[in-house]
């Protein structure tokens, strides 16, 4: 009999410059729990709902020999692969907060086509972070 093979999605890890700056900063601009933050300050953890938003030097040598180093933008007008999305019921009270602690407004948030209102920040790493209402 074979086995379940459907996964469950268990976290997203976010490559950062520091990891125990990075964690207190996404508490504060976000409004997430910390779950975890490891005496090494080399691992950290949030929550999030269903998923596990984790932390993780950009550079160690554990990883970059076996996948690869992580590619980090040079400039403003480059983004990274993937951008970080939060739901909020307030979006502008949510943008607002984020700006206020030290993220960078990339766009006020604004009524989509689609049906959401989505603004745009950078984190202290320069990551996107999508912030927009629940799209029903």
């Amino acid at each position: 009999m074979a086995a379940n093979m459907s996964p469950a999605y268990a976290y997203t890890v976010v490559y950062v410059k520091d990891v125990a700056k990075s964690v207190a900063f996404y508490a504060k601009a976000f409004g997430h729990h910390v779950r975890r933050l490891d005496d090494s300050r080399r691992w950290g953890e949030l929550e999030s709902g269903q998923t596990t938003i984790a932390f993780t030097p950009a550079r160690q040598h554990e990883t970059d020999d076996l996948t690869g180093e992580v590619q980090i933008p040079r400039s403003s007008h480059q983004r990274n692969a993937v951008e970080v999305c939060f739901d909020y019921s307030d979006v502008d009270a949510a943008y607002k907060r984020a700006v206020e602690n030290g993220a960078e407004a990339v766009s006020a948030p604004e009524e989509k086509e689609w049906g959401q209102k989505v603004g745009y920040v950078r984190d202290i790493d320069g990551i996107v972070v999508r912030m927009g209402s629940h799209v029903r």
